[in-house]
């Protein structure tokens, strides 16, 4: 990605669309709640409300078309999860996809792992262009034939047809969590991966469904003693027996599995000290972190509370290396964000695929990225608006008060209601997904 750190001297990271925007609905259920690029970056799958998810394909290269370079477009959408009621605890399951992680390909098929609040499923998509025919027990319309009837042996043979994309459910982990399931992270063993809830981290075998390990417990003996919550989990991207969760406290820690069955006791703890200065009755709520994010190398952890995104180095646990403020210009508006409930949104960060770059979302349809190098940063919006194919994004400033220049938005005229959640980065390219509400948009880096 060397020849990014020129685009940005040149256009200060003006990304154009590849496809417009790709629209999935209006309704609650088609809210998307979670976006993942595969590890080639040729997939690109979406999970929402309604329990679907939708899979896009990156289209190959036109000699004649290359304006429509890397367009994406649908490959394949299947029903994930269903609404649920669980009858011994009077309690509604929802639909909503809260999280989507690929399996790196190893054949023809691909696979990925999605989950609800409580169950997790191993989904199987495979392509079929043939069809076997020529059956001896049964006739072309699949029902049994007489055996009495049947006076020679046919041999079967394929024949071409349509392509069709098939999802199939390989593996349902189920009835393993008592909260809510906020995290899953495929091993880099591959054999292995974990699903986090609010005070438990269990640890399964893709082959074995009816059995979970504990990892991490911290419910305590005595509910009414509960002074944190787990917010987010990932393993580590090379070394199988590390990983990491983060707390409603805005610490993390780094557990080893090597060193007991039950991880309770951390190996590095991470947390900043607060400054006196700035402690206010919110300080809780927005030290609260809602993401957490290995690089790319191992080397480094990345975090989103509500105001900052911050990196941190394995090495050192005191205070994090690197701070970036979001949207600080929210910080006088905390109260009316806690009446609407917006100070409890859980927002989510990516790197490049170089780890030189960090994305993170925000309210009215901005999203954010600092380059940790230049130490530069842009606010873009994704909107239909001003998002036409082949457009030129914009950056966009917020200002606080005081004159207002004409390509300023005001702080007073954001859109809460608008807020970017959830976006993904291709892993080896300058291509990004974000999803605004029930909007799909794709960017990618200007080409000339």
């Amino acid at each position: 990605l060397a020849g990014f750190g020129n685009l940005m001297q040149d256009v200060l990271w003006c990304f154009s669309q590849v496809k417009g925007t790709i629209d999935v609905g209006v309704t609650e259920a088609d809210i998307i709640s979670t976006v993942e690029f595969n590890h080639t970056g040729e997939l690109l799958a979406t999970g929402d409300k309604g329990g679907r998810v939708v899979i896009f394909q990156r289209e190959q290269e036109s000699k004649h078309q290359p304006h429509r370079r890397g367009e994406y477009n649908v490959y394949s959408t299947f029903q994930s999860h269903e609404p649920e009621f669980d009858y011994l605890k009077s309690l509604e399951i929802e639909e909503k996809i809260n999280k989507i992680r690929w399996l790196p390909q190893q054949n023809a098929a691909y696979f990925l792992l999605s989950t609800n609040d409580k169950t997790v499923k191993l989904w199987k998509v495979s392509e079929r262009d043939k069809r076997p025919e020529g059956y001896n027990l049964k006739d072309e319309d699949g029902r049994l034939r007489d055996p009495s009837m049947i006076t020679m042996l046919r041999v079967p043979v394929l024949r071409p047809m349509d392509l069709m994309v098939e999802a199939t459910p390989r593996r349902v982990f189920a009835n393993a969590h008592t909260y809510h399931i906020n995290s899953i992270s495929v091993n880099s063993d591959y054999e292995t991966y974990m699903s986090a809830d609010d005070l438990r981290i269990n640890l399964w075998n893709f082959e074995i469904t009816n059995q979970s390990f504990n990892i991490v417990d911290i419910k305590p003996a005595n509910m009414e003693e509960l002074t944190e919550v787990i917010t987010a989990a990932e393993f580590h991207p090379h070394h199988c027996n590390t990983f990491v969760y983060s707390s409603s406290k805005g610490t993390i820690r780094l557990c080893d599995m090597r060193t007991s069955a039950l991880c309770d006791h951390h190996a590095k703890f991470f947390e900043e000290p607060e400054d006196p200065s700035n402690r206010s009755f919110f300080s809780e709520i927005i030290s609260s972190i809602s993401d957490v994010k290995f690089s790319h190398s191992g080397r480094y952890i990345m975090t989103r509370d509500y105001l900052t995104v911050k990196v941190w180095d394995l090495n050192m646990e005191n205070r994090p290396i690197e701070t970036y403020q979001v949207h600080d210009y929210l910080r006088s508006k905390l109260c009316s964000l806690y009446e609407n409930d917006c100070i409890f949104d859980k927002f989510e960060c990516v790197w490049n695929g170089s780890d030189s770059v960090i994305m993170t979302g925000s309210y009215n349809n901005f999203f954010r990225m600092f380059d940790r190098n230049t130490k530069r940063d842009v606010t873009l919006e994704a909107s239909r608006e001003n998002s036409k194919p082949r457009a030129i994004l914009k950056p966009r400033k917020v200002c606080v008060g005081g004159k207002r220049r004409k390509d300023e938005i005001s702080v007073d005229s954001l859109d809460f209601s608008k807020k970017i959640l959830h976006t993904a980065w291709h892993p080896s390219e300058n291509i990004i997904a974000v999803a605004a509400t029930n909007n799909l948009y794709i960017f990618q880096d200007k080409v000339n």
